[in-house]
């Protein structure tokens, strides 16, 4: 029997970028999970008798969350849930999952690389049914809902057993609950060469962060490939990390970059996020950018079985450097610079436009999913180094006495008072017909714009994106105020200095960008602005 609860809404429901993301207590007030969820539904069209999928990175309030949403799932009419086993499914999965099993759509249950436990981060996405995440006219529609919402449904019903295989009925609507890894590991059996991995005898070291990547990477990398047992770090989801942060930079993963930097470091390093869409790579001795990976992945992709016919395209977030242009433009290939959001990439991807795309933020993916997707650019790292028979360093040297090298670095200032962030930016913008032909330094500036987005496969616009200050050269800086976060307003400032092929290669980043963090602060008054005179992440 159907049951309807009356509710009030709430204020704070827009969801961001990556759907909506709160503190966990901010989502224990009475219906306020359940509105979120049943705001989706309403706003959604095509719910009698389809197919749901829902899943999460196991975080705390992982398992509460999906009960209730499970119970309005029924209440609206949708015919069948397919759940991943102990609630969990990587974001990346989950998109697949929706694919293969051609579901309506999902609900994802993270906060990606936030922290999580009782006092830390939540977050539920919706994603639509070609597997990534709602686009802006879903979202902006669903925040509309959420504004005026005054009740949600459920059934009566007991909990599911999220531990046991099978099916179960809820309300009349059936519940399966699945392997949430034998249908992605498959995937990338299919797009790897495993046989050629597993004979070229690598070592590798493995951080899942103690998130939802451990039964994937388990099962992929120590079962299928033959890696040592152990292989895999931290690889138990647990709902608070193990109190750590599952971000994959060189901060929280600081471990695992200090035994890839050791004299017997093994040849591979890698790391994911909470919720399995993120990645860090380090060789033995050799840290990898977000930013150059992308570049680097697109560049040999070909060597791996499923992308042996070339790419169609390249996509990358604008904050992201400019690397994956020049590989782009060697190839003879289309490069798209779009906004920061994976739901950008989705439509270039569904057009066929792109196959890779990427972000500075570590998300890197391809047309196999529509979410990025980590253990995918730790496997495509892996077949290629087993193929070209060399070691990252190797590689990456290569790859710059080819095409040139971004040197690159993002400083974030998290935490920063909106009102302060606000006016920094607002300042910035209100300048920005000023700067070009001016000089910052030894650094002439050669244009600045806030940058915008026109969609080639549907002619949409987004405007705002971030503020760009191009430098003569090829070299700039990026300032951008980040929709991820969950209390204040993070800044991210994005570093990038160009040198060319022959040109100096070899030196730190960090004094390759000197001149051009000076020259942040002057441009936009980072320090006058914040009170803050050092980042307090650098990635």
């Amino acid at each position: 029997m159907i049951r309807t609860v009356a509710s009030h809404a709430y204020s704070d429901q827009k969801p961001g970028t990556s759907g909506l993301r709160k503190k966990v207590t901010v989502f224990q007030q009475p219906n306020y999970a359940e509105n979120f969820v049943q705001a989706v539904f309403d706003v959604i069209d095509g719910k009698d008798g389809a197919t749901l999928v829902i899943g999460g990175d196991g975080r705390f309030l992982n398992r509460e969350v999906i009960q209730k949403a499970i119970r309005i799932a029924a209440a609206n009419g949708f015919g069948r849930v397919v759940v991943g086993r102990g609630g969990l499914l990587s974001t990346p999965a989950a998109s697949n999952m929706i694919r293969i099993r051609k579901a309506l759509g999902g609900l994802v249950l993270s906060a990606s690389h936030n922290p999580g436990g009782p006092t830390e981060d939540f977050g539920i996405k919706y994603n639509i049914a070609n597997g990534g995440p709602a686009p802006e006219q879903v979202t902006e529609a669903l925040y509309e809902r959420t504004k005026t919402i005054d009740r949600w449904l459920t059934v009566d019903a007991e909990d599911v057993d999220l531990d046991t295989l099978g099916e179960v009925t809820v309300g009349g609507m059936t519940v399966e609950v699945v392997d949430p890894v034998a249908d992605y590991a498959a995937l990338m059996e299919r797009l790897f060469d495993f046989d050629a991995i597993r004979a070229a005898k690598l070592t590798m070291a493995f951080d899942a962060m103690s998130a939802v990547t451990g039964p994937y990477a388990t099962e992929i990398l120590e079962t299928r490939l033959g890696f040592a047992a152990g292989t895999v770090r931290n690889g138990e989801p647990l709902e608070d990390f193990g109190g750590h942060h599952p971000d994959p930079n060189l901060v929280h993963a600081h471990e695992l970059y200090e035994t890839m930097m050791a004299a017997d470091a093994p040849d591979f390093g890698a790391a994911s996020d909470g919720d399995g869409d993120r990645n860090l790579i380090i060789g033995r001795a050799r840290f990898v950018t977000p930013s150059d990976s992308v570049a680097m992945l697109a560049a040999n992709a070909h060597l791996a079985p499923g992308y042996k016919d070339g790419l169609k395209g390249i996509a990358r977030s604008m904050p992201t450097s400019a690397a994956a242009d020049r590989v782009a433009e060697k190839l003879g290939l289309p490069i798209f610079e779009t906004p920061t959001g994976w739901k950008f990439f989705g439509n270039l991807l569904d057009a066929g436009m792109a196959t890779i795309c990427g972000e500075e933020s570590a998300g890197t993916g391809s047309d196999h999913v529509r979410e990025k997707d980590g253990l995918w650019a730790v496997l495509l790292w892996l077949n290629i180094l087993a193929v070209r028979g060399e070691s990252v360093d190797a590689i990456a040297r290569d790859h710059w006495a080819t095409y040139g090298r971004n040197y690159y670095a993002r400083h974030d200032y998290e935490g920063v008072e909106s009102a302060r962030a606000d006016a920094l930016m607002a300042e910035l913008r209100g300048k920005l017909d000023m700067l070009a032909g001016t000089q910052v330094g030894g650094l002439r500036i050669a244009a600045a714009d806030d940058f915008a987005y026109t969609d080639p496969t549907d002619g949409s616009v987004s405007r705002n994106q971030g503020v760009r200050v191009l430098f003569e050269g090829g070299s700039r800086v990026v300032f951008r105020l980040s929709g991820t976060g969950t209390s204040g307003a993070t800044l991210r400032v994005y570093l990038e200095r160009y040198e060319p092929a022959g040109g100096d290669l070899e030196r730190e980043t960090g004094d390759m960008l000197a001149d051009i963090v000076v020259a942040a602060d002057e441009i936009a008054g980072i320090v006058r602005h914040s009170g803050r005179t050092e980042p307090d992440v650098i990635t």
